[in-house]
């Protein structure tokens, strides 16, 4: 959720950077274009700033600007940059039974947040794997706010009809409502300098995964939520459609702010040791392997009620085979699908994520590997273009995290 998102995010699978072709210009922003490519609704602005559009989970998106990607994360990390997360679902779950609903799905504690506070939690299958990963958020306004991965849109929504509709049959009042709101991600350390400026709530008292309803830069209605997808201090703010072009060019109108892309989105994340849905976690994946047991409400584990439980519980009790863990190594970057392998040479586990890291100056990648080579300092190797290179199990996040807590 990033994921994210976020989050969102934020599936969040890793962009193809081939350039988009065929791009209808007058597109209705959320409809599927000619080429089945739909438009958020900062289609225009990310072109009249020299976006970079490229195809994303059925999405057209700026993979970056004209500053290029590596001036664009550093940016992010020293100072602010607006991200476009509008293919991210939004869904708002209301009636009654709408907690009861959501933990019939999910692995989180949904019954204990407060008004306002939410959470990153898992969509489960009962074999125990990850559907999506989650951000969900208990409105003060009595429903819950669910963000969805883009690339599990679909998936995600019948899965959550079909199980309303089985309520409703027994007699409960849950309903769905999707929300055609943009989404806007400002990440980066001056964020709450940038956005204060345009709030009458004191952003002080909103600390990291929590949420409220207000007027940002005089547009009205917007949920702000405290969260991101880069490690940074941030907030994603769902905005109604029509304002959306209004705030993000108010946003912008700041010289602190840029316009940021799907690149340095990827780049941030891994750095922060983020998953990325359809890379570091899917549906043959579980909470145990990728080291996401912490998403489990200790009143859940004890109840063993949502899907997959008594697979997740046992492995979490024995131990998993494999492990999702950082590494670092030299020679060339370091992608998706590459095999690691212990030191006599033997395959080990598999790349999920990997990049040049901006900030750090060297490669940085994440993976599963089999459980008795996970233990950070761990050295293994990696091989690219049919040659190995040396590689270390590293602890994540790779650059450290700067969430906000208010005091």
């Amino acid at each position: 959720m990033l994921r994210v998102g976020g989050r969102a995010a934020l599936c969040r699978g890793r962009p193809g950077f081939a350039a988009l072709s065929g791009a209808g210009v007058g597109a209705e922003p959320g409809r599927a274009e000619p080429g089945g490519l739909k438009r958020t609704p900062l289609d225009a602005l990310h072109r009249s700033r020299g976006g970079r559009m490229v195809p994303f989970a059925g999405w057209s998106l700026p993979v970056q600007y004209g500053r290029g990607h590596l001036e664009s994360h550093l940016h992010t990390r020293s100072h602010c940059s607006l991200f476009d997360v509008s293919h991210m679902l939004q869904t708002r779950v209301y009636g009654r039974d709408r907690v009861k609903f959501l933990e019939s799905l999910v692995v989180g504690d949904i019954a204990e947040l407060k008004p306002g506070q939410g959470t990153l939690t898992l969509l489960t299958n009962e074999r125990g794997g990850i559907v999506d990963d989650l951000i969900v958020t208990n409105t003060a306004e009595e429903h819950l706010y669910v963000v969805s991965n883009a690339g599990c849109a679909d998936k995600d929504l019948a899965i959550m009809k079909g199980r309303a509709a089985e309520l409703r049959a027994a007699g409960s009042d849950v309903h769905l409502e999707v929300s055609d709101n943009a989404l806007l991600a400002l990440q980066g350390p001056s964020m709450a300098q940038v956005l204060q400026a345009g709030l009458s709530d004191d952003l002080a008292k909103l600390s990291f995964m929590t949420s409220i309803t207000t007027t940002v830069f005089r547009v009205p209605g917007c949920r702000v939520t405290r969260c991101g997808y880069t490690g940074e201090d941030g907030v994603e703010i769902s905005v109604p459609a029509g304002q959306a072009v209004e705030l993000a060019e108010r946003l912008l109108g700041v010289p602190e702010v840029w316009p940021a892309g799907l690149a340095a989105r990827d780049s941030l994340r891994l750095e922060a040791g983020l998953c990325l849905y359809g890379n570091d976690i899917d549906e043959t994946t579980t909470p145990a392997e990728a080291g996401l047991m912490w998403t489990l409400g200790k009143r859940r584990r004890a109840a063993m009620d949502f899907p997959g439980a008594a697979i997740i519980m046992a492995q979490a009790k024995e131990k998993p085979k494999r492990r999702r863990v950082g590494l670092t190594s030299v020679g060339p970057p370091v992608r998706p699908h590459a095999v690691i392998l212990d030191p006599e040479g033997r395959p080990v586990g598999t790349v999920t994520s990997g990049c040049p890291s901006p900030s750090l100056g060297k490669n940085i990648a994440m993976g599963y590997v089999e459980a008795a080579h996970s233990r950070p300092g761990t050295a293994l190797a990696v091989e690219v273009r049919k040659k190995q290179h040396p590689a270390l199990v590293t602890k994540m996040p790779f650059v450290p995290t700067h969430y906000y807590v208010a005091k």
